[in-house]
């Protein structure tokens, strides 16, 4: 069995680099859709209904899984899922995590399942190759929406639905990025810590307090006639973050009552400021790039803009000085 998962891991890497060499030189990249397009998405959807919402959505999100995993959590509950914001071409960024902090196989009693979310690419070598990637390592889910950066919010709801839908008996769940470098024994251990009674309606991160910024060449543009007011609910930065499993349908059945924006952690944070959830600061929760010392590393969670090869380093460096101290 070993050898054959090998062969065909081998066999995925070499098409991957086939592909994108390919790919690079002879197609455009994936076309983005604006914020107006994924309203136009989502309002043309039929009505759809989830658990006990019985009021016409004004954001249905009716998308259908093209991937999917639904018995993840059937033979045991997880303590945590991982859900991971990742792209077609990151194959070597989530086979990092497969291989270093989003082993679900790292703690031993301790049941973690590890996501890729991902939405449909606009070229159907990269949808094919991620459906064989798929058949390999059974870790990505996948909907209909086109995969870009203006639908962060439509990809980060679809992991809301599946929690809910696949998976609502998880304790805890934690969304973050594939250029994110966790911690997990902070995480774990001093954060979530097993042997205690799970929290409810809890929400925490890298809280950020701000306001809408205006200029058309920003990443972060929001029009005035999207959010017309001048501040920001709190909300944590979508590098990562971590919430009770409970929290994930609240979300979820919100948003379909919830004008959508693009961008995704704000969107958050107004869900969760109509369920009159306070998101808590965590300052182990790293949301820009930090240089690498073993003492510094230790005392975080996350850390923004680590490519594939610091992964491996990272893991590899910290796992085999454990008994180091600071």
């Amino acid at each position: 069995m070993a050898s054959k998962v090998s062969c065909l891991y081998v066999l995925t890497v070499v098409c991957w680099a086939s592909a994108l060499w390919y790919l690079s030189i002879t197609r455009p990249t994936s076309s983005y859709t604006g914020h107006r397009q994924i309203s136009s998405i989502s309002i043309a959807r039929k009505n759809v209904s989830f658990g006990n919402i019985r009021t016409r959505p004004i954001n249905p999100h009716s998308f259908d899984f093209l991937i999917n995993e639904p018995n993840k959590c059937e033979k045991s509950v997880p303590f945590l899922v991982i859900l991971i914001s990742t792209t077609h071409k990151e194959f070597d960024a989530r086979q990092a995590i497969r291989e270093t902090w989003g082993d679900e196989n790292n703690f031993k009693g301790i049941k973690i399942a590890t996501l890729f979310l991902l939405g449909k690419n606009t070229d159907p070598v990269l949808n094919q190759m991620v459906e064989q990637e798929s058949q390999i390592f059974h870790d990505i889910i996948v909907e209909d929406f086109i995969d870009s950066y203006h639908n962060l919010t439509l990809k980060t709801l679809m992991g809301m639905r599946w929690v809910a839908t696949f998976c609502s008996k998880a304790k805890y769940v934690m969304k973050t990025d594939s250029d994110i470098f966790v911690n997990m024994d902070n995480l774990i251990y001093k954060l979530l810590k097993p042997n205690t009674k799970p929290r409810r309606r809890y929400f925490t991160g890298y809280v950020i307090n701000g306001g809408p910024i205006r200029d058309v060449r920003s990443k972060w543009y929001m029009p005035r006639d999207l959010y017309p007011d001048s501040n920001y609910p709190p909300f944590c930065s979508g590098t990562g973050y971590i919430f009770s499993a409970d929290v994930a349908e609240l979300i979820y059945k919100t948003s379909l009552h919830t004008r959508l924006l693009h961008l995704e952690d704000v969107y958050v944070g107004l869900c969760l400021r109509k369920l009159g959830i306070h998101p808590f600061q965590n300052s182990g929760f790293n949301h820009w790039k930090m240089a690498y010392s073993l003492c510094r590393y230790r005392r975080v969670i996350t850390v923004h803009q680590i490519t594939p090869e610091e992964m491996h380093r990272i893991w590899n460096d910290m796992s085999s000085k454990k008994h180091l101290r600071c």
